[in-house]
C-alpha cells in the first residue's frame, strides 16, 4: 500500500495520507514522501488549489510512535536531517511539507483525528474543512514529544495566544464546533463529507483569477513581524502588478458579470 497518494482533478491536486493501520500516522519515509508530493504540487504550473486528505476515516494521528521506538530501541535517533535555512522555502520538515511555503493555497479536509503533529500539519494548510467528529489535540503532550512542525508558531496566529496556551499546555481535545468558535476550524460539515467539500472549497478558489488571488495571500502572510507602514508598502508592492486585472474585471462587472454579489 503507498502511504501518500496524488490525484489531479484539472486544476485541482487531492494528496492522500493512506496509513490505516496507524491512522495515518507518518514515518520518516511517509514525511519525504508528503514534501515531495507538495513540491510536485508547487511545481506543476497547471495546478492551482491542493486539498489535503487522510483516508479511512482519519486526518493524521502525528508521529508515527512506533516507528520512533523502534528507532530508540536500535540506539538511533530521527532519521532524517532536519537542520534547515530559514531562508529555504522548500525545507523538508519533521512531518514533511509542515516548513514548506508554498505560492498556492492548500486546503485541509480534516476527518478522525488531527492530532499532535497531525494537527500541525492541519495548521500548515491554509484552510481547514472539519467533519462534525472529527478532533484536534496537542496529544503528543503527554510523551513528550515537542512541537517542531509550526504549532507554537502557527497556532497562536491563527487562534491567539490565550487559546493557543489552553491547547499547547493541556494538551486537550478540541471538537469540531469549539474549533470553529475558536477560529481553528473554517467550515464543520457532516461525517464523510470533508474531502468533497473541500474539493468543491478548492474549485471555487480555482475559479479566481490567480495572480491577485496570490499575491492578497503572500501579502496577508508577509505581513504578521512588519511594522504597519512595511506592510501597507509591501502589500502595495505586490497588488500593484494586477491593477490591470482589476481594470479588467472592472470591465466584467460593468458588463454584468457578479452583480449583487454573485460568485
Amino acid at each position: 500500500m503507498t502511504a501518500v497518494t496524488t490525484e489531479q482533478q484539472d486544476d485541482i491536486w487531492i494528496v492522500t495520507l493512506n496509513r490505516p493501520e496507524v491512522r495515518n500516522a507518518v514515518d520518516s519515509p511517509t514525511a519525504r514522501a508528503l514534501h515531495a508530493a507538495f513540491l510536485a504540487f508547487e511545481d506543476d504550473a497547471t495546478a492551482k488549489v491542493a486539498v489535503f486528505h487522510g483516508a479511512n476515516g482519519h486526518f493524521c494521528a502525528g508521529w508515527d510512535l512506533q516507528h520512533g521506538a523502534r528507532l530508540a530501541a536500535q540506539g538511533e535517533t530521527v532519521d532524517l536531517d532536519l537542520d534547515f535555512n530559514a531562508d529555504d522555502p522548500r525545507a523538508l520538515g519533521p512531518m514533511g511539507p509542515s516548513r514548506l511555503q508554498l505560492s498556492k493555497p492548500v486546503i485541509a479536509a480534516v476527518s478522525g483525528a488531527a492530532v499532535a503533529g497531525g494537527m500541525e500539519l492541519a495548521l500548515w494548510c491554509d484552510m481547514r474543512v472539519m467533519e462534525d467528529d472529527a478532533y484536534f489535540g496537542v496529544y503528543c503532550r503527554r510523551f513528550g514529544v515537542p512541537l517542531i512542525d509550526g504549532g507554537t508558531v502557527r497556532l497562536p496566529r491563527l487562534i491567539g495566544m490565550g487559546h493557543a496556551m489552553d491547547l499547547i499546555l493541556t494538551g486537550r481535545q478540541v471538537k469540531a464546533p469549539e474549533a470553529l468558535q475558536m477560529g481553528l476550524a473554517n467550515r464543520v460539515v457532516p461525517t464523510g463529507q470533508a474531502r468533497d467539500a473541500a474539493i468543491s472549497l478548492a474549485r471555487q478558489l480555482a475559479a479566481f483569477p490567480q495572480a491577485t488571488l496570490r499575491a492578497d495571500r503572500h501579502s496577508a502572510l508577509a505581513q504578521w513581524d512588519l511594522p504597519l507602514g512595511q506592510a501597507l508598502l509591501q502589500e502595495w508592492q505586490r497588488g500593484k502588478a494586477r491593477i490591470p486585472d482589476a481594470l479588467e474585471g472592472a470591465t466584467r462587472f460593468a458588463a454584468g458579470q457578479g452583480r449583487h454579489g454573485q460568485f
